[in-house]
């Protein structure tokens, strides 16, 4: 076999394109235009800290946008205008903190920095949007290429309804080959139906007929191992060969594709917090919840008092629980029943009208006043604001073996709120049907993990404090 040295190719290419680097191109001239002609127009001058200022926004620029894809984005324009909001917003920020480390505040005028931000803003709307109609006429003008995919089912389904319906890939899929006589056949993906052209053996043929130019390998796992055959039978037929591995069967955790060193790895379970992520997470748990430790110590301080008042007992109810990566921790709550014991050890959740809880108790659980106390889990590194609440160990026993991919919840911090509780399902769970939505919640969490949708659950919560279903 013909053996070619290919490690010093890096395998993850960036397919750049002419109206990518114009659109890059104008939103920088766009953002330089601006920095120089605002302190002309307020002030009649231009002094050296704005070329500092259109320097220093033009790297933060170049990152931001490049971490969160935005030559990359083919949704809508609406999609594409809050991304777009996202990101300015975030390499402003990132100034506005520089500028204030180095103690610059103060040299640049307010109405300079707030029209930069907003002319700015709709100005890389306006060009992102005339670059968009540039790139639809020029694709309007070019002749698709044929496609064929090999493979059936699921995945097969869905490349042939994003390739044909996606205005920014100038090819048509024709249909599509089986790999296999007894191939694995799911329902399909959308309500398109693929057609189905012929078997393996049939590809040279429709290659020809068709004047196929690219090949989609899209087979199951158990049918992976004949790739290899396919590849070398087509390497002659002069053939654009792309490779869909066929991972969607299995239960994705934050997956991704990497490179090491010079080896392609696909990543199927990953925690988030790994890298400038664990960074960025524990800045904003420390920093949000020591401020608002100190906003809501009156209300715990109240608390406390009326506890140790309405029962004996102690004021603060502790639990063991499961953390991030599996490694136990104690929880923090207020206590709200009265002491009892579990019968047979067994752990029951509160329901409604429970007996066990206390007059103040139903209070502070209706409210969940009762979980302020897990600020100082967060604080420990413990827990996060916001992530999948941690259960006890005994329901983490019971349903890791009824519920796939349950104790992946543990992949990142639990939080004392998250993404199921603001969506309903907050405190007791009736049924396993409630939980394995409560999971996948959860773990749709995990695989979008940003500090944007932290700070959005966090402000959503407070309109979930009135849910029916805290008591």
């Amino acid at each position: 076999m013909l053996e070619v040295n290919q490690t010093e190719r890096s395998l993850l290419q960036r397919r750049n394109s002419l109206t990518t680097s114009l659109q890059a191109f104008l939103d920088g001239l766009a953002v330089i235009i601006l920095i120089l002609a605002l302190p002309l127009v307020f002030h009649g001058e231009l002094s050296s800290h704005y070329i500092i200022l259109a320097l220093a926004l033009l790297g933060s620029m170049s990152v931001i946008y490049d971490r969160m894809n935005i030559y990359r984005h083919h949704g809508t324009m609406t999609k594409k205008a809050f991304k777009l909001l996202k990101a300015w917003s975030s390499a402003f920020a990132f100034l506005l903190l520089l500028a204030f480390v180095t103690k610059y505040t103060e040299t640049y005028s307010r109405s300079v920095v707030l029209l930069l931000f907003v002319i700015g803003y709709f100005s890389q709307v306006s060009l992102h949007f005339g670059v968009r109609l540039l790139q639809r006429h020029m694709i309007s003008n070019e002749v698709n290429t044929k496609a064929l995919i090999i493979g059936r089912g699921a995945l097969a389904n869905h490349l042939y309804d994003r390739i044909n319906n996606n205005p920014w890939m100038p090819e048509d899929v024709i249909g599509a080959v089986s790999a296999v006589d007894n191939e694995n056949v799911t329902e399909p993906s959308s309500s398109s139906d693929l057609p189905i052209l012929g078997k393996l053996e049939d590809i040279k043929r429709l290659i020809k007929i068709h004047d196929i130019q690219t090949i989609y390998i899209a087979v199951s796992l158990d049918s992976s191992p004949m790739i290899q055959q396919i590849y070398f039978d087509l390497l002659n037929e002069n053939v654009n060969i792309h490779w869909a591995p066929n991972i969607f069967a299995l239960n994705l955790i934050n997956h991704s594709v990497k490179e090491l060193a010079g080896i392609p790895i696909l990543t199927l379970s990953e925690t988030p917090l790994i890298g400038s992520h664990l960074l960025i997470k524990t800045i904003e748990d420390r920093v949000l919840a020591f401020l608002m430790m100190i906003l809501v110590s009156p209300i715990m301080l109240i608390t406390a008092i009326m506890i140790k008042a309405e029962s004996p007992g102690p004021v603060f109810f502790r639990q063991v629980r499961t953390g991030w990566d599996g490694r136990n921790f104690n929880i923090w709550k207020f206590r709200s029943m009265q002491l009892h014991r579990e019968e047979d050890g067994v752990v029951k959740q509160a329901t409604r009208e429970d007996p066990r809880v206390t007059r103040i108790g139903r209070f502070i659980r209706r409210t969940s006043i009762d979980e302020l106390p897990q600020l100082f889990n967060v604080l420990a590194g413990q827990m996060s604001l916001v992530g999948p609440r941690p259960h006890a160990l005994q329901h983490n026993l019971e349903y890791s073996q009824r519920i796939e991919a349950y104790l992946a919840r543990h992949r990142i911090k639990p939080g004392i709120t998250g993404l199921a509780q603001i969506r309903g399902l907050r405190g007791e769970t009736k049924d396993l049907k409630q939980m394995e939505t409560r999971v996948k919640y959860d773990l749709e969490y995990i695989n979008n993990w940003s500090l944007w949708l932290d700070l959005s659950i966090l402000v959503r919560t407070v309109f979930a404090l009135k849910s029916k279903n805290a008591y």
